[in-house]
């Protein structure tokens, strides 16, 4: 932001030098980038930070020179000599899209003259890089470089029906925009349209047909607020950059449109005669409710580690237009129109410790930090990741957002809905995550497509469940997805939890999920922890995995914090040896592991260790319905070896057992 000193003294007078005024700038956070000296006047480059769209304007950089050397504000008056003619009877309005148009202002100026832009102005323009071209373009850019509210000027006679039509471009619609780029339009493009053709690109730049010339008697004349995610997307697409897009990209004040149009009115007139129609039209479908944000003083002094007197930092907030009303500690402000940038209790506090002076914070020869110990939560979250990584799964870190028709396909509880952000800088993938599973796959698939393979991945993060009430249900939970057989995962979870929890009974129960073609639900001493399952054709095809198999599962992190021991039980490693025998049942295609397993802990073998799953045939010697399974069973006495006649008599009682709860049978050949 260039400013010319002698334009700005218009607004704040102060008998500060360019370099005294830069100084002060930069101590409330609009850093100078360099000070051209041009005469006795000068212009100081001025670095706005992209949230401050407020400044991007002579007044707002006033209203912040003012507030710091404790001036007053110079606004200035605004009076238009309305003609008898409606300007309601010859414009018409009408926004097609109001999510991308919040707010659109049109008035008539006539019988203006176009020519020669006044020396004055044309000075002031030109020393802050701005090209001259006649005096009604020149004045609309003037207005733009001293409210930070970008207009537009048509010629209205060029304007069919003199109707404006604010909507999203149409298949194969095209425009030469006024530096005669052809611009091929996209349909999430918004544009002004008249009743024929669009004649402007939203917030970016108007059309060649509709720009005022030497033969334009009668002016339709712009002030609008378009969405900034909009404006930059169609802007970048179009490769179009503009001053107006520049400051609709940062947020302008929709609150403030209807005086800035009338400001740029009475500027056109001053430079090119014509008089202003009566009235304006005005079109606000959705109107702003004013924020109001209140501030602990307590707090003020507690996060910016010094002291700022309780009356200074209110005056402050005065100053700064916030209205402030004191109760005790409490402050509660009212946010101006112009400032966005304002959500939350640490905003205003950052507003009070720029204008009170960064300069005054102290300086010490030492700097005391205190080691403070590491948490459970960072501790477990760090053994869980090197177990993994053991496993051969890398951690990965994705965003919180996520796109409809990820949620929809992995929302544990879609029937409530998704939260959304109401920031208007984000319109796609503005969701916040209620499953993690979506974002591994995003992640595995960008993996598959560099051919880096096999991809294991997890991670650890938090997730947003709605509740109905204001705040939803944040749940941080471990997710992990790799490519390849599902057993590798569930392999690696159980391990994981074996690890945290060394006497766990780890289960995994069949369950129906939406987004797996099998799935189970992982349960942890009888307590559900989270899910497993291999993800379905469909949805591997959604996002271009149909050729690979992937699996996935989720789990509660606090859970299974829960689940960590408290303290790990060692014994002795067994002096006798083990007695294995590998068994092949022929059993139902109905019967589940569960089954099998709860049938041979039935048996009551006092002498068996483990059970081990090893495979499943089917085919040929196996008949239709039913299946082939073989385990493995581990027998181990600690009072010594085993004998085979033993063992034999074990695997006995546990075949019939299994005969008898399951149907199964020893598979003969």
């Amino acid at each position: 932001m260039k400013v010319l000193v002698s334009w700005l003294g218009d607004y704040v007078e102060t008998a500060l030098s360019a370099e005294e005024i830069a100084d002060i700038l930069s101590d409330i956070g609009f850093p100078n980038e360099g000070i051209a000296h041009i005469g006795e006047d000068a212009v100081i480059d001025l670095e706005i930070t992209s949230n401050r769209g407020d400044c991007l304007g002579y007044i707002g950089v006033a209203r912040e020179l003012a507030a710091a050397t404790g001036k007053e504000l110079k606004m200035p008056i605004v009076k238009l000599n309305e003609s008898d003619t409606d300007v309601n009877e010859k414009v018409k309005v009408e926004i097609e899209d109001a999510d991308l148009c919040g707010r659109y202002t049109g008035r008539l100026i006539e019988n203006v003259k176009v020519g020669l832009t006044p020396d004055w102005m044309k000075r002031r323009l030109e020393a802050i890089g701005l090209r001259s071209v006649n005096n009604v373009v020149d004045a609309t850019n003037y207005a733009l470089m001293e409210t930070g509210q970008p207009p537009h000027a048509f010629d209205y006679e060029k304007i069919t029906d003199g109707k404006i039509i604010v909507r999203r471009a149409t298949p194969g619609e095209r425009i030469v925009s006024i530096d005669g780029s052809q611009c091929d339009l996209q349909t999430d493009m918004l544009i002004i349209a008249d009743s024929k053709v669009p004649v402007a690109v939203a917030g970016v730049m108007g059309g060649l047909e509709t720009e005022v010339g030497d033969s334009t008697k009668n002016i339709l004349l712009e002030d609008a607020y378009f969405d900034p995610v909009s404006v930059r997307t169609t802007s970048r697409a179009l490769t179009l950059p503009s001053e107006a897009s520049f400051r609709f990209e940062r947020i302008v004040d929709i609150e403030n449109i209807d005086w800035a149009s009338q400001r740029t009115a009475q500027l056109i007139v001053q430079v090119a005669g014509g008089i202003v129609a009566k009235g304006v039209v005005d079109v606000y479908p959705k109107k702003s409710k004013q924020k109001q944000v209140t501030v602990r003083l307590s707090r003020i002094n507690y996060l910016l580690g010094i002291e700022v007197p309780d009356d200074k930092a209110v005056s402050i907030l005065e100053k700064l237009s916030f209205e402030p009303q004191r109760d005790g500690d409490i402050v509660k402000c009212t946010v101006p129109s112009w400032r966005s940038d304002i959500y939350r209790e640490a905003d205003l506090i950052e507003e009070v410790a720029r204008q009170w002076g960064y300069n005054k914070v102290p300086l010490a020869s030492k700097i005391e930090i205190e080691v403070a110990p590491v948490d459970k939560r960072q501790k477990l979250t760090e053994r869980i990741g090197r177990y993994l990584n053991g496993c051969g799964f890398y951690e990965t870190v994705n965003v919180s957002f996520i796109g409809d028709k990820t949620a929809e396909t992995f929302s544990p509880d879609a029937g409530k809905g998704h939260l959304a952000v109401k920031d208007v800088t984000r319109k796609s993938a503005n969701l916040l995550r209620s499953s993690l599973i979506g974002s591994l796959l995003g992640v595995i698939k960008i993996n598959n497509n560099a051919g880096n393979k096999p991809c294991r991945v997890f991670e650890i993060a938090d997730t947003f469940i709605p509740t109905g009430d204001e705040l939803p249900d944040e749940r941080t939970k471990l997710a992990a997805a790799c490519d390849g057989d599902i057993r590798d995962l569930t392999g690696a979870l159980e391990g994981l939890i074996c690890d945290l929890a060394r006497d766990a009974k780890v289960e995994f129960l069949p369950v129906e999920i939406g987004w797996a073609e099998a799935a189970a639900q992982i349960e942890v001493n009888g307590q559900q922890l989270g899910i497993a399952g291999v993800v379905s054709e469909q949805v591997r095809t959604e996002y271009g995995l149909e050729e690979i198999t992937v699996s996935a599962a989720e789990m509660d992190f606090q859970k299974l914090a829960e689940a960590e021991s408290q303290q790990n039980r060692f014994r002795q490693i067994p002096k006798y040896p083990a007695v294995e025998r590998d068994l092949s049942l022929v059993i139902g295609e109905e019967v589940t592991w569960k089954e099998i397993t709860s049938a041979i802990e039935k048996a009551g073998c006092e002498k068996l260790e483990d059970v081990t799953y090893v495979g499943i045939y089917r085919g040929q010697g196996v008949e239709a319905g039913q299946k082939s399974l073989t385990l493995t069973l581990r027998f181990r006495d600690e009072d010594g070896t085993l004998t085979h006649e033993q063992v034999d008599e074990y695997e006995k009682e546990i075949l019939d057992n299994l005969k008898g709860r399951t149907g199964a049978v020893l598979r003969t050949a």
